[in-house]
């Protein structure tokens, strides 16, 4: 039996995973292979790299600085940034130092696990999905939302935010032979979507109907042998908006960790009830 975490997308809600991660490694469950997409990659290599360690690691990097650093600076850096670059707010330099330093090498083969994460080819208009060679630049552009950070640049392709192609890759993991899965996903397949009332909200909830559609497609094909199994945030969704990439409310993202942990080890006990 092959168990596999899928990691999904979500900007701020990310920070759910790391409570049903913690939920997870209490109930002694443990990935053989680890994918993710968006945020999920972010949180998702540090699982493949560091699979005991990786839920601790990971709260201290959400409720700290890092994350901070990485996806929040002061509103004029900002409006200089959007205004020399024409296309986004932040630099991928942080972001790119943060990876650098928490994970053990270079290179995919340095993780403990088998990580895959995707990312979306502008040029080729597509998804690509990276398991070998270096690794930073493989999570960065999948967690290359657009507007907020740049395209990465790979071997002469460029590449945006992987939950454009694939935000919550249960169909990945299971291609690659997963048998059980635990997606962990930032609970907004769980809300029923809105009429958009501001013109950023008219994408986000475009892009919302697009990948719960795909999430579902995938669940209604999967093969009788596999188990998902989907579990809980706890509550505390953010209506479509751009609130969900806002990283510098400590309190909101540490109650959000707590929410999930409280409400997956609640679903894993019953499971294992069963």
């Amino acid at each position: 039996m092959t168990t596999a975490f899928v990691l999904g997308g979500g900007g701020l809600l990310g920070a759910h995973e790391v409570g049903m991660l913690r939920a997870l490694a209490d109930a002694g469950v443990r990935p053989d292979l680890v994918v993710g997409t968006s945020i999920g990659a972010l949180n998702g290599v540090l699982v493949a790299a560091d699979p005991a360690g990786a839920a601790d690691r990971l709260s201290r990097m959400w409720q700290g600085e890092e994350l901070r650093a990485a996806f929040s600076e002061r509103l004029w850096g900002r409006t200089v940034r959007l205004v020399r670059s024409g296309t986004h707010l932040h630099s991928l330099e942080p972001l790119r130092r943060t990876l650098t330093a928490a994970l053990p090498g270079r290179s995919f083969s340095d993780l403990q696990l088998p990580f895959h994460c995707v990312a979306a080819s502008i040029e080729g208009a597509t998804a690509r999905w990276f398991s070998a060679g270096p690794v930073v630049p493989a999570v960065m552009a999948s967690c290359a939302v657009p507007g907020l950070l740049p395209p990465v640049e790979i071997d002469g392709t460029h590449y945006f935010d992987g939950g454009l192609v694939d935000s919550i890759p249960v169909g990945r993991a299971v291609a690659l032979g997963a048998s059980t899965v635990y997606v962990l996903q930032v609970g907004r397949i769980e809300s029923p979507l809105a009429v958009p009332r501001r013109p950023w909200e008219v994408g986000l909830v475009a892009f919302e109907i697009a990948r719960r559609h795909r999430f579902h497609e995938e669940m209604s094909a999967l093969p009788e042998h596999v188990r998902v199994h989907v579990l809980p945030t706890g509550g505390d969704r953010l209506a479509p908006g751009l609130q969900q990439f806002r990283y510098r409310d400590r309190a909101r993202v540490g109650a959000g960790i707590e929410r999930a942990y409280v409400a997956s080890a609640s679903y894993l006990a019953a499971l294992a009830r069963n």
